[in-house]
């Protein structure tokens, strides 16, 4: 079952393969932070929290994925998807720092399209 949790800069402990997406504002951005498994069937719920946070125009969406234990396929497609949504004046900064998120990234060279950062602060602080 795949539970939205929409909160205030809050982060929650998540069970192991529950999927988990918190939606925060934070320095003038829109944080989206996801934890769990993306996969075929979570992908459309991650997609859905970034195209609800685009609505709002921010200058900066950060796509949190610290807390991803697995990032399947349909996870790199709707990081393409999310980029590709974001209107020119969004920049979307993806936070990618552990084997179980960098390493797809990496292994289908999507790091050339994404813009990665090493932790959220980063994808905060970054001009």
């Amino acid at each position: 079952m795949t539970d939205h949790t929409h909160t205030e800069g809050s982060t929650t402990a998540v069970p192991f393969g529950e999927f988990r997406i918190a939606r925060s504002e934070q320095s003038g951005a829109i944080v989206v932070e996801v934890a769990g498994d993306v996969d075929t069937t979570t992908a459309p719920a991650l997609l859905e929290a970034a195209d609800e946070a685009l609505a709002a125009a921010p200058a900066v969406l950060v796509v949190d994925l610290s807390g991803v234990e697995f990032l399947a396929s349909p996870g790199l497609t709707a990081l393409l998807t999310i980029h590709r949504n974001a209107g020119s004046g969004t920049a979307v900064r993806i936070v990618a720092a552990g084997r179980a998120t960098l390493r797809p990234i990496q292994l289908t060279g999507l790091e050339e399209s994404l813009s990665l950062f090493p932790t959220r602060e980063a994808a905060l602080n970054a001009p």
